[in-house]
Formats: structure tokens, C-alpha cells, sequence
């Protein structure tokens, strides 16, 4: 009588669930190993591993040649040619705690007399793909992968075009035949790039560092893994024509001085005190990593003794893998929701069965976004793969499908913000969907209040941040008109607020009301408005009603084929003004595509033959009629920045709220005609940056720049025409230069502003 998860449990019942483990983890060897596509975390498949060793010890008639615990992997795909190891590659034991880790070395102690404390080799464990390579005179002549220990798959062609794996070894005393073992990786920096390019390219993305780069390492065209920022790390040996080093930690030196790579985290430590340091160590600094690893590989460092120790079917006995807590786990998705950040973004939410990740209980992960969701199809009621790494927020990776029950339905964007109701609006392109109501909605009220008090904006002096958060948090305030009603009573007596703050307060509260357009349109915090936006509203519009009615339209007119760009529509027109005889032969669209002009796909020459009815009126449009493009009526409002302004004036709470705050009083000049002001400002139509340290607050200046008529922006380019440079001025002054643009100092600033 045996013993399963805690329990006992009999022959029979041993036997049948030995053989499900059996075929399932060979089912996930394959999926691991051959087709580079785990379905389950690490976690998860130790576990399963673990409850079959302990079947087999609990009952030795269970083991089977055939037994995933008598092997590693799966066979290799017959796309590539086999290899036979000639040592065979097996795999490490894992301790899982420090407590295994002291056994393990108890162990090694107790068989090696007279080496207490055991010296051992310490370096991380990689996560990625193990790999042999062999040299022979120096050359690189062979590289396989791991397979299932015994036969690899030979990937030659693909390793040689690794860039840290060396063609040829250096120095004199290379041996005849050397085998190399290590990892080919790749860094997080790299994963990312290559998930980023991918994305653009419209193309599938890893999931993780370890799959991008064994799914790299078994392209089929080694052109295509040369494109792959693949690295390698050595981390031992197999065959070798000479007697090794008498210890691991100089061997791997040896290596090193051949052009091996080799880790930079190697170390040599003592004991199990030693250990536990090193992991420790690296265990603090694992997200500051260049590159992902799951462990620390602990080797017994002298050579004579490693052979002393020997090895099991699976496992030396001389060295041990140390693991992290696992950083993925499989869970469930009991819900998915959405919440309400202080900007009003609206972000999805995986709410789950809670389960324990990196040594943290998680309950909820992120999933970005409505883009995110919908690629990875995540649904409540599915099976999912959750990760945390460090102090990042934990993430959904991917959903098992499989185990998907029937009936779940996918997710959709509410129409309404779940907070306050107001409509839940995507710019057109844009990733981030946000809630319209930022005058109005709780969730946004401590961030708009901020805003809307803040220097550039209202310029409520003594109104902080801890201040708001007190009248938010006891009721005073609930949006910015309620700041006008405060009373001196009711603000003696919160915290660090006394009698004369308190006057001070409302004192800088009247001071307020009296303002200009532009401020005020700032101060609303509609997304994407800026102080510049602001300015060219206000210089727009006659007045906050006039603004309010505006739609998309009024800001932006479209012209043009969607899904077409410019260079294509370039290419396009330049064809049909070199061939003006060409005549289109059959389908106007089919005839587009067959061009094989760049850029020209079969969709866009769907969509250009959509729009014009013959080649004839294609051949007759102008450039600017072939792709997207639009008219500004505003400056710096473009199509996403007109969506928000008119989602932002659609809502009735945010019309109410101005409404409000111009019955509390708020007010401002007239702005004048354009006609009337356009040859009275010295500085109209100009633009100009401001970088450096000046003697004035920057506000200021670009205060009195854009009441000159000046256009003041962040960044300089050719369209700009001053920069004010102060102390300290860095890559803006740089750039000015370079560019041509005319640089003034403060003085020359003055005599600019002051000139009639």
C-alpha cells in the first residue's frame, strides 16, 4: 500500500495512474521538446514528474523501460537529420527547497570522506534550449539538441549562425575532438525586439524567451534563425580527446580561453552554506538579469569525484538544480473585468482562482488590454497559464483552450464605464479605451481635481495632493466646482490646516476664477489636450459653447483610401504616370495586386478598385486621393485627439460640470478676432522651444511667447524657427545646432518679447 497526494492507495489504483502520468507526460515531452509548444507551466509538469517517481518507489514493479522518468524528452521531428550522442545528455535532479538542497549535499558529503565542506561549482540555470556542438581540429562540425538524451536533431547549419558561438577555436593547444554542452538563450532585450517586429509584421509572438529561442534554433531555413537574436553559454562537456582539468571550475576557464562562452555568474562556493548564499544571491538580483533563468546548477567541482559519484538513468549524481519558485502556474479565470484608472482608462481584468506565483498568492492579472484579450481569446471559465516575475504585475501568458467549458463567450469592451456610465470610447488606432466622464467620474476624481488645480491649469495655489485626497476621501469635494463652495470652517482642522491656510486657500480659490480660455480648456483634463492644444482651441472657438457642439468632423477631414499608405499610393502613381497606355486586363483589384508593386496587397488593391470605378478614374485622381490622409482645421488635433474632444463635450455629466464651474464664478476676457490680432503679434507663426535652466519659470515664458503669437512646442526640428536655450541645455541645443535653427539666451529672449 502506497501512498498518492496524502493518501493511500492500493495496486491497482497505483498501476492505472501511472500509466495516465506515463502517457501524459510524454505527451507534453512532445509538446516541450519537438514541437516547442508547452501547454502547461514548468511548475505543473514537475509536479506530474514528481507523483510518478514517488509511484515508482513506492512500487519498483511500475517501472518501465518505456517510463518519461527513465529518459528525457521525445523523439526528434524527422524534418531534421538524428544524431546520436555519444554520451548521452541526461538531465538534473531538482530541489525544490533548501531543505533538499542540504540533503543533496549530506548525500555528496557522506560519499566523498575527508571533503566536508564539499567545494561545488555554482552558475544559473538558463532558460532555453540545450545544446551540444562539436569541434574536431579546431572546426565546428556538428551541433544537435538534447532530444531525448540519447538522439538529437542536427541543427549544424542553424548554430553556425549564432553570433557568440565561435566557427573556429582559438589557441595552440585546442584538443583533436571536443564536445561542448550548454544553452542557446536569448536576453530579454532581444525577446522583446523580436515580439515587437513581429507584431508589426502582423505575425504571431512567443510567449517566452525559452520558446522564441528553440523555436528559432529549429527553422527549417537557416536564414531565418540567423535573423534571431540568439545567444549560447557553455555550461560542461562531453566527449574530449584530453584528460579534463582536475576541477569543473577550471575546465570551464579552459573552455573559456578556446572562445567558449561561459557564464559570467560563475562561481565557487563551499558547503550547503555556501549554497544557499549564492542562491540567495542571485535570487535577489534574477530580474536584473540581462536574460531569464529558472534555477541555480549546483556540480561538485572536482572531476575525480564526479566520476566517483557516477550517475543514475536520469540524473549525475554530483549535481543538482536548485529551483526558483515556479513564475507561471496554471489557474482558472472566474471573471473578466474591467476597471477604471485615474486617467479613465478602462483596462481588463482577469479575476481568479487564486494560486500561489513566485512565492506570492495571486488572485488577479492584467490583461492590458481589449487588443490583448481578443489575440490571446482569454474567457472567463478557461484554463490559464499566469506569470509573475518579480515586482511585475501578474499576467495572463496563454489559455489552454482545450480545457475550455462550452458555452464560455468571449469578451466584449462595455459600451459604459462601469463606475459612472458615462460611454467607454477607443480612438480610432489607438490601444487604451478610456471613460468620457473626467469631471464626473469617481474613479477619475482625485486625478481631475489634481489636474484641474494644478500650476498650468487653474493655478490653485496650496491646493496639494494629500489636501485633495482629504476632501475627496470625507465627501467635500466630488468635482472641481465643488472646490468654489469650500468654506474657511470647513477646512480649519483637517490636516497641516490652520486658520491662516485656510484663508489663504479660499483667498487663491478666487484668484482663480478669473483666468483665460486656453487655461481653462487645459484644465477640463480631456485626453491628448495639452497646454499647446489648448491655446489653438481657444484661438479656434469663440467661446466653451461654441467648443461643446463640435464634432469629429469639425476637426478633421478625411480624404483618401483607407488601408492605403503613402509610400504604397507613391509607388502607385508613379506606375501609372510611367505606363500611360497600360490598360487593365479583368478584375480591377485582381489587376492591382498582380502588379506586385511594394506595399500593393491584395486587401489594398480590394480597397483602391472599391473606390474608383475603372482604372481610367484611378489614373485621373490626384496622389493625395490614393491614401489616408487628413485636413486639419485645428493644429495639433488630429483623428484621435478630435475623438476625444467630442466623446469629452457627448457627455451630459461633463456639460454639467462646466456648467457649474461657470456658475461658480470662473471667468475670462474675450478672446479677440483673429483678423484683429493676426499682424498686431511680433511672434505669430513662429515656433519656438524652450530647453535649459532660465531665470524665469518655463511657464512663464511660454506664457508670454504664445500671447506674442508664438507657437511653443517640446521637440526642435526643421519647422522650428528659435530655441531658448539656458543652463545645461543637452541634446535640444545639440540638435538646434545641427539643424541651423537660431539659438537665444535669456537677454536675447527679452529683447525678443519686449520689440514692438
Amino acid at each position: 500500500m502506497g501512498t498518492h497526494g496524502g493518501a493511500l492507495i492500493g495496486a491497482d489504483a497505483a498501476a492505472e495512474r501511472a500509466e495516465w502520468l506515463r502517457t501524459e507526460i510524454a505527451r507534453h515531452n512532445v509538446r516541450y521538446y519537438v514541437l516547442d509548444d508547452p501547454e502547461i507551466p514548468d511548475a505543473e509538469y514537475d509536479r506530474l514528474f514528481a507523483e510518478l517517481q514517488s509511484l515508482e518507489s513506492d512500487y519498483p514493479d511500475l517501472k518501465t523501460p518505456d517510463s518519461p522518468t527513465q529518459r528525457v524528452g521525445a523523439a526528434p521531428l524527422s524534418a531534421f537529420a538524428s544524431v546520436r550522442h555519444r554520451l548521452p545528455m541526461i538531465s538534473l535532479a531538482n530541489a525544490m527547497s533548501d531543505g533538499e538542497l542540504v540533503e543533496f549535499d549530506r548525500r555528496v558529503a557522506a560519499a566523498l570522506p575527508g571533503t566536508d565542506p564539499v567545494l561545488y561549482t555554482a552558475e544559473p540555470k538558463l532558460d532555453g534550449l540545450a545544446m551540444s556542438i562539436r569541434y574536431e581540429a579546431g572546426l565546428l562540425v556538428q551541433a544537435a539538441t538534447r532530444g531525448d538524451g540519447s538522439t538529437g536533431e542536427d541543427v549544424t547549419a542553424n548554430v553556425r549562425t549564432v553570433k557568440s558561438v565561435p566557427l573556429r577555436l582559438v589557441g595552440e593547444d585546442c584538443p583533436a575532438v571536443l564536445e561542448v554542452r550548454g544553452e542557446v538563450y536569448m536576453t530579454r532585450e532581444g525577446f522583446a525586439r523580436l515580439n515587437r517586429d513581429a507584431a508589426e509584421r502582423g505575425e504571431r509572438v512567443f510567449a517566452n524567451p525559452r520558446n522564441a529561442a528553440a523555436g528559432s534554433l529549429r527553422q527549417l531555413d537557416p536564414r531565418v534563425t540567423a535573423t534571431r537574436p540568439l545567444r549560447f553559454c557553455c555550461y560542461g562537456w562531453g566527449e574530449l580527446s584530453i584528460d579534463p582539468e582536475e576541477s569543473h571550475y577550471a575546465m570551464l576557464q579552459r573552455l573559456a580561453g578556446w572562445g567558449i562562452p561561459i557564464s559570467k555568474e560563475l562561481q565557487q562556493v563551499e558547503g550547503a552554506d555556501g549554497c544557499r548564499a549564492y542562491f540567495d544571491d542571485l535570487g535577489r538580483r534574477r530580474d536584473a538579469l540581462p536574460y531569464e533563468i529558472d534555477g541555480v546548477v549546483f556540480k561538485v567541482d572536482r572531476i575525480a569525484d564526479q566520476i566517483g559519484l557516477g550517475a543514475t538513468s536520469h540524473h549525475p549524481r554530483w549535481a543538482i538544480a536548485r529551483k526558483f519558485p515556479a513564475q507561471e502556474e496554471l489557474t482558472l479565470v472566474e471573471a473578466v473585468e474591467f476597471q477604471v484608472g485615474r486617467t479613465g482608462a478602462v483596462t481588463p481584468v482577469a479575476r481568479l482562482r487564486p494560486v500561489q506565483v513566485g512565492g506570492v498568492i495571486v488572485a488577479n492579472a492584467t490583461l492590458h488590454n481589449m487588443d490583448e484579450v481578443i489575440r490571446k481569446d482569454v474567457r472567463a471559465g478557461d484554463t490559464v497559464i499566469v506569470r509573475r516575475a518579480g515586482d511585475v504585475i501578474p499576467e495572463v501568458v496563454s489559455v489552454l483552450v482545450d480545457r475550455r467549458p462550452p458555452g464560455a463567450v468571449p469578451v466584449e469592451m462595455p459600451a459604459q464605464c462601469p463606475v459612472c456610465g458615462s460611454d467607454v470610447l477607443r480612438p480610432p488606432g489607438e490601444v487604451v479605451a478610456r471613460c468620457t466622464g473626467g469631471l464626473y467620474c469617481p474613479a477619475q476624481r482625485k486625478q481631475a481635481i489634481r489636474h484641474f488645480a494644478s500650476r498650468r491649469a487653474m493655478d490653485i495655489e496650496g491646493l496639494g495632493e494629500r489636501l485633495i485626497e482629504q476632501l475627496v476621501d470625507l465627501g467635500l469635494v466630488r468635482e472641481p466646482a465643488d472646490l468654489y463652495r469650500l468654506t474657511a470652517e470647513q477646512l480649519v482642522g483637517l490636516e497641516r490646516m490652520g486658520e491662516k491656510s485656510a484663508a489663504n486657500l479660499i483667498d487663491a480659490l478666487e484668484h482663480s476664477k478669473s483666468t483665460s480660455f486656453a487655461r481653462f480648456i487645459f484644465a477640463l483634463g480631456i485626453p491628448d489636450v495639452g497646454e499647446t492644444t489648448a491655446q489653438a482651441l481657444a484661438a479656434r472657438f469663440g467661446g466653451i459653447a461654441e467648443l461643446a457642439r463640435t464634432r469629429e468632423a469639425d476637426f478633421v477631414r478625411d480624404r483618401g483610401v483607407k488601408g492605403v499608405g503613402r509610400d504604397t499610393a507613391t509607388a502607385l502613381h508613379r506606375f501609372l504616370v510611367e505606363h500611360p497606355g497600360i490598360e487593365a486586363q479583368g478584375d480591377l483589384a485582381e489587376w492591382l495586386a498582380g502588379l506586385k508593386l511594394p506595399g500593393l496587397t491584395a486587401a489594398r488593391a480590394q480597397a483602391l478598385a472599391g473606390r474608383f470605378e475603372d482604372l481610367a478614374a484611378l489614373r485621373a485622381a490626384e496622389l493625395e486621393d490614393l491614401y489616408l490622409n487628413s485636413t486639419r482645421m485645428v493644429e495639433g488635433v488630429g483623428p484621435v485627439v478630435a475623438a476625444e474632444i467630442a466623446g469629452f463635450f457627448a457627455q451630459g455629466h461633463n456639460r454639467e460640470a462646466i456648467e457649474r464651474l461657470l456658475e461658480a464664478g470662473i471667468h475670462w476676457p474675450d478672446s479677440p478676432a483673429p483678423a484683429q490680432t493676426s499682424h498686431a503679434l511680433p511672434l505669430t507663426g513662429k515656433t519656438i522651444v524652450i530647453t535649459g535652466t532660465l531665470g524665469r519659470p518655463r511657464e512663464e515664458i511660454a506664457a508670454r511667447l504664445q500671447d506674442a503669437g508664438a507657437k511653443v512646442t517640446n521637440s526642435v526640428s526643421k519647422k522650428t524657427d528659435y530655441l531658448i536655450a539656458g543652463e545645461a541645455a543637452g541634446s535640444k541645443l545639440e540638435k538646434a545646432q545641427s539643424l541651423g535653427v537660431a539659438i537665444l539666451d535669456e537677454a536675447m529672449l527679452n529683447a525678443l518679447l519686449d520689440r514692438p
